[in-house]
Parts: C-alpha cells; structure tokens; sequence
C-alpha cells in the first residue's frame, strides 16, 4: 500500500509544491484543512503542518506540533519565513525532531528523509560501521539511523587484535571485519538492529555532546563560517545550533548531516573519525 503524508494547508501552491516534491520519491499526499488537523491526526501517521495559515498563532502552531507528537506521529513544520514564531522555534525544531524547514527551502531534504522513514528494509543495512572513537570497539549506525557500540570480542574467533579493513557487501546488509591477526569476522546489520533500543523518528544518539558541540564549533570556524551562516545554509535557527555547540543539546544523525554537509565535511568529521 502507498504511503501517505497528510499536509494540512488551505494555500493550493504549498499543497501542489509539496505534492510534486514528494512525488519524486514515490510518496503521495493527501490535502486537509488545517482546522481538521486535530481530528485527522494518527499515530505512525506523517503530517506536515503550513505555519503560514493565518489562523495560526504561536500557542496553536507549538500545540498543533505537539498534540502530533503526542500521539506518536511525526510532524513537520513549515514556517512562513526564517523569522516567524522567533519565540518558539527552538522548542517548535525540538518536537518537530529537526523537521523544520522555511518556505520552499528544504522541502527536498525532508522528502528524501520521509522516503528513508517509510522504507521497511532500511534497518537491515549497515549505514555506517567503524572502529568507535573510544576504545577497540566497533560502532554501527543502521539505515533507520539508529546506532550502537558493538563491544569486542566479536565472536569466539576474535583474537583482540586492532581492526585493520571493515568491508560492506555491495548491498550493506553485511559487514567483514578483518583483524590485524588474520582472523575474518561477518557481521549481519538485521542481527544487530534489534539489539539497538527502539527509539522516535529523529532520536538523538547516545554519545558525549559536549564533545561533539566543540568539534561541530571547531569544524565551523575552520571552514570561516558564522552561526548566522550556517543557519542560513542549513534552515535551522542560529540559537539551536548555538545550544548544539555549547553541548546543551545533542541532535539527531540526520540534523548532524546537514550541518556537516553545510560545513564542507563528512558526518564522519564530527564525530572525530578522519
């Protein structure tokens, strides 16, 4: 059965704009008045809420975001532009797990993560496996962006010795890992993924924010770029990515790739892996 997204807008061009958009990734959408938003609203169900109908104001866009939220589905916010409901936005991109985009800009980007969202399979791929930034022990991120430490030894033939090549199969599903002394070790992604405790759509990783603020603000600076930049770049407001810097909040893999991808560095970087 296709999947759908419910956008609730009374402007033709947003809904029409959005169809097109989600078109190009298989995703069909279905157009509903903003004042059914309430009653219309499901859990595991996608919407994506225009911030520029009129009857919005601050207090109903965050309870519109949060009643979706509550009741388990995923909701994205559209705002009008980059200066809109300035008071709420940092609390609006929190519920809204980083689906925030301004006007037409980002509509793409979401498009390609709902299309990831909807994919069944996506957690029987490796997205990323490498040796983790502490210790001799391997992280694995699975394609529904999930991620773990897998702790050594890997299986009985782990001899301790440093990981020297990990090898993805063409389709990611499984992963070799090759120690320095000679043993070869398979691993399989869907044996690893329900070891991965189940968390929301966007979920924050479990790792040291603090640190990772201090390289994403080291990142930044060496690339020459201001807060201000980068959220102009990345559509996400400049006092969230000041909160992420200063570690006093840890965003999901996905808002991290966008930061990263506006600096001019691989995810890996900010992660500290070369």
């Amino acid at each position: 059965m296709a999947f759908s997204v419910s956008v609730f807008s009374d402007r033709h061009a947003f809904i029409d704009a959005w169809r097109t958009t989600l078109g190009r990734v298989g995703l069909h959408i279905e157009a509903c008045a903003p004042t059914t938003l309430s009653a219309r609203t499901e859990k595991n169900s996608v919407i994506i809420i225009d911030g520029a109908w009129t009857g919005f104001t601050e207090d109903e866009l965050l309870a519109a975001a949060g009643f979706a939220r509550a009741l388990g589905a995923t909701p994205i916010v559209v705002l009008p532009n980059a200066h809109a409901f300035a008071d709420i936005a940092g609390l609006i991109d929190e519920v809204c797990a980083g689906l925030v985009c301004v006007d037409t800009d980002g509509m793409a980007r979401i498009a390609n993560v709902l299309a990831r969202y909807v994919d069944a399979t996506r957690n029987r791929r490796f997205e990323y496996l490498t040796v983790a930034p502490r210790g001799t022990d391997l992280l694995a991120i699975v394609g529904d962006g999930r991620a773990t430490v897998i702790q050594r030894p890997l299986d009985g033939t782990d001899d301790g010795s440093d990981v020297r090549e990990i090898i993805l199969s063409d389709d990611a599903t499984t992963a070799v890992v090759e120690l320095v002394g000679g043993p070869r070790i398979t691993l399989q992604a869907l044996s690893i993924a329900p070891s991965i405790p189940p968390a929301d759509f966007g979920t924050t990783m479990d790792v040291d924010g603090v640190k990772l603020g201090a390289r994403l603000r080291s990142l930044r600076v060496q690339a020459g770029l201001t807060q201000a930049e980068l959220a102009r770049r990345t559509g996400i407001h400049r006092p969230n990515i000041a909160r992420v810097e200063a570690g006093r909040h840890t965003p999901s893999l996905e808002t991290l790739a966008r930061l990263a991808q506006a600096i001019g560095v691989p995810t890996t970087r900010v992660f500290g892996q070369d």
